[in-house]
């Protein structure tokens, strides 16, 4: 699709600043946005010195940058220019308002007397972005005075940056400004509060109900912002409905989040990459488990749920329940498979339990003197065979080593049961722990789920399973997603760029906008589940269903899913989707410049 516009700036608090997804999203299609617009192309953030350290690599100011650049320092706004270290190296200008904070009260009287965003209430998170971001609207404004003759746009993410909006929108309408919501402010509070919010969102007045929960302050910039924009968009048909309700504003263009799918492995690549993960994950669970009682590995699937602890809005509660049906449903078959259930969601956690980390030491000890007779035990091997002799313990290894290998096993077994967590919480009710306890989930030895609450970032290097995120994800076969409240959710995404088949639902702008090639056959890839105006108990059942059927699958109808998946997720690359970008600049350029 042809631009039309010649120069775009765009805004975000997470330009080259990490703090949620908006991050992965502007980061990763910052390398499409360079093809598209080359140098004329600017990402504009905040500047904090300590986040941009391996993010950001500074540069001297382009010449015309410079006068305005000086300017802006005479009233407290130093600006920096340079490059993000990431691919495409788009050109940056991160914005430090440390000593333009003064103005902070003044601001808020001019969004009251120009909007009325009423801010006598707002917390303490409100007022840095707030600063920063109509120290992006001077600076935008200062900018598109050195391109005359040339149409600008500039697109601004969530209310963090609205400000810079509605400064432009009253000091230069001729810059044409797109508005991005990725999840309004009323309705995540809503969701995170248990509230029904698909059951409420059109019996209830937005602009009174923000009072209730003392957010009045971003919503109204985030209303203001959509209404005065040239374009309004939001990342998913879901949240586009939200915003219809609660921002009295549909969006113009939908935007979804891709990812550079060229930066994720082959399928060939996959297959060998899912071995070598999972046997790793296999070893975690031989002494995770194999203390206490043993199970067929070559008969156990490995299931997970990854994300943020929001409990409801992420569905960490109904894959809890379904799990909790699905080992009885398992039970009740006689069925000869076993599945192990990661929970990798982060907590307040003390340490790792100590009876974990001396399993391992002493799994470990097994291990190693086994390898040590490694070279011995393959002649003996080849021997037994040439010679036609019987294979067995005796003659594969020396007397003197099975009686200490004897010792070693019998401090290795212990009595009892595997626990559920790998670290110790400093919430003794924690509610994870508290719902499968209700699930009778206790990894008993006759029960077919076993679970491993894990609440620790995957690092790559947590001194137990030391495996980063996306290679945790490849060891697995099945990511469970059933989130109530998610505006595009990026995990079922890369899950399958990944090749891993997972599970969302119709609540997820990534579930909504594939529901059509996620056909519910055998092998979707990826399966939806039908959460809008279904019941709990209706999105439990629906998920015991899938697990169930997937556990049974042969061999080949996985690797099918795997394939199918990693389909799906190509179809999600932001060579596609940069598309929709260039279509709403286009618009907002052809309403401002009419």
């Amino acid at each position: 699709m042809d631009k039309k516009a010649d120069v775009l700036f765009e805004a975000s608090w997470e330009v080259c600043n990490k703090v949620g997804g908006i991050f992965t999203v502007v980061k990763s299609k910052a390398a499409k946005m360079v093809e598209v617009y080359g140098e004329s192309y600017f990402l504009v953030g905040p500047y904090f010195a300590s986040k941009a350290i391996g993010q950001f690599e500074e540069e001297i100011p382009k010449d015309f940058c410079k006068a305005p650049f000086e300017e802006l320092k005479k009233v407290g706004i130093i600006c920096h220019f340079g490059r993000w270290l990431s691919e495409g190296k788009p050109q940056v200008i991160l914005i430090d308002f440390v000593n333009y904070r003064h103005r902070t009260n003044d601001i808020k009287r001019e969004l009251w007397d120009l909007y009325k965003i009423d801010s006598l209430r707002a917390p303490a998170d409100y007022d840095e972005p707030i600063v920063w971001a109509y120290a992006v609207g001077m600076l935008i404004e200062k900018l598109a005075n050195c391109f005359k003759d040339r149409k600008i746009a500039a697109h601004f993410h969530e209310w963090l940056s609205g400000v810079g909006l509605l400064y432009l929108k009253k000091k230069n309408p001729r810059v044409a400004a797109v508005f991005t919501t990725h999840a309004t402010v009323l309705g995540r509070t809503l969701a995170n509060s248990n509230i029904d919010l698909y059951n409420v969102w059109n019996k209830i007045n937005p602009d009174i109900e923000v009072y209730k929960y003392n957010i009045e302050a971003k919503h109204l910039i985030e209303k203001s912002s959509a209404h005065f924009a040239d374009a309004f968009t939001t990342v998913s048909e879901i949240t586009g409905m939200e915003a219809s309700y609660f921002l009295k504003k549909k969006p113009d263009v939908l935007l979804p989040n891709g990812l550079d799918m060229s930066k994720f492995p082959s399928f060939e690549e996959i297959i060998i990459k899912h071995r070598l993960q999972r046997d790793r994950i296999r070893e975690f669970m031989l002494y995770y488990f194999f203390p206490y009682y043993a199970f067929d590995p070559k008969e156990t699937l490995i299931y997970f749920i990854a994300g943020r602890y929001e409990f409801h809005d992420k569905g960490i509660d109904i894959y809890i329940k379904a799990l909790g049906k699905l080992n009885e449903r398992l039970k009740q078959s006689k069925s000869n498979k076993t599945i192990i259930a990661f929970i990798w969601v982060p907590a307040n956690f003390r340490n790792i339990r100590p009876e974990l980390l001396e399993n391992k030491t002493l799994y470990q000890d097994i291990k190693d003197a086994l390898e040590e007779v490694h070279d011995d035990v393959d002649k003996n091997i080849v021997y037994s065979f040439v010679s036609e002799k019987k294979i067995s313990k005796e003659t594969l290894f020396e007397e003197d080593f099975l009686t200490e290998m004897k010792i070693r096993i019998a401090r290795f077994v212990k009595k009892g049961k595997p626990t559920l967590l790998t670290h110790d919480l400093y919430d003794e009710n924690d509610i994870i722990l508290r719902t499968l306890a209700q699930a009778n989930l206790r990894n008993e030895e006759q029960d077919p789920v076993k679970v491993v609450y894990y609440p620790i970032y995957l690092s790559g290097a947590d001194g137990l399973l030391n495996l980063n995120y996306y290679e945790a994800m490849q060891g697995s076969h099945l990511g469970i997603f059933p989130s109530y409240y998610e505006p595009w959710g990026y995990t079922p995404l890369e899950a399958g760029a990944l090749g891993v088949s997972s599970v969302t639902t119709d609540l997820a702008g990534f579930g909504r906008y594939f529901c059509e090639e996620c056909m519910q056959g055998d092998t979707p890839g990826i399966y939806v589940l039908k959460r809008l105006n279904k019941s709990d108990e209706d999105v439990v059942s629906q998920l015991v269903d899938v697990m169930h059927k997937f556990a049974n699958l042969p061999k080949e109808d996985r690797i099918a899913n795997k394939m199918q998946a990693r389909k799906i997720a190509s179809m999600a690359d932001w060579k596609i989707f940069v598309n929709k970008y260039i279509e709403a600049h286009n618009l907002a350029v052809e309403r401002a410049y009419k």
